[in-house]
């Protein structure tokens, strides 16, 4: 991907290597001056970055309930959360597009081409998978400390932020790497429940496939450019991925 970037169009259909003996700057700098491309960048970092805020919160509260409350059903519960990931996306393609343009619509708004719609609808998928992960995380942390501090007068809430929080990072950490990485990288729903204002990088990379052809050098260019946030994050919080996974994974 690299290499095709870093070519002009007469270059690639040359004889195929993997040297790179001059790199033509062209494929980027039409992509990094360029605002509509700009502004599908910040989108999908707007999108990624507060799904994985709201999808981390909510599985929190979430996993917490059904870990430390009798709920009546609860691991049907656990499973009836995970089946929604079971069914290809597809499948909700309509429905949710008819909810977007004229079920959830307030006057002339709508959740078509919204980045709030994009961040809620990445939670329903995002937010099933995230409470399984955090599921042994939460249930690995005693009780009899969460005891110990209501004999001490703290609240639910002092608990999440005093013990909970602290204790269950690691496994916060990977849940939100993991939801950031899928809101960032998904294209199906960004495609058609998006048009002009909302609209992700990854979506923009179809932009360069035309009726006169496919400029694959700019393509490819994106693509490069698109790995460099998730290469950023990742190396930022890399270490807790391996704790993350496997916290609480082995009990005493």
């Amino acid at each position: 991907m690299i290499v095709i970037s870093a070519r002009s169009r007469v270059e690639l259909f040359d004889r195929p290597n993997f040297i790179i003996h001059s790199f033509f700057e062209e494929n980027y700098t039409n992509i990094i001056y360029d605002s509509t491309f700009r502004g599908y960048m910040f989108n999908s970092v707007i999108v990624a970055t507060c799904n994985a805020l709201l999808v981390t919160i909510l599985a929190l509260l979430a996993t917490y309930a059904l870990s430390r409350w009798r709920l009546t059903g609860a691991d049907n519960i656990f499973f009836w959360t995970i089946t929604n990931r079971m069914a290809p996306p597809a499948v909700f393609l309509l429905p949710l597009f008819l909810m977007f343009t004229k079920w959830f619509k307030i006057g002339d708004w709508t959740l078509f081409d919204t980045r709030t719609g994009l961040i809620l609808l990445y939670c329903v998928f995002n937010l099933p998978f995230s409470i399984w992960v955090l599921q042994g995380m939460i249930d690995g942390i005693p009780v009899e400390l969460d005891e110990a501090a209501m004999v001490d007068g703290a609240g639910t809430g002092m608990i999440l932020r005093r013990i909970i929080i602290p204790l269950a990072a690691p496994g916060l950490a990977i849940t939100a790497i993991l939801s950031w990485i899928f809101a960032w990288n998904e294209y199906l729903f960004a495609a058609t429940l998006t048009s002009v204002h909302a609209r992700t990088i990854t979506t923009g990379l179809a932009e360069f496939v035309t009726v006169t052809g496919t400029n694959w050098g700019e393509m490819a260019a994106v693509a490069t450019l698109t790995l460099i946030p998730s290469l950023a994050f990742i190396s930022f919080v890399q270490r807790y991925i391996v704790m993350g996974l496997t916290f609480g994974a082995v009990k005493e």
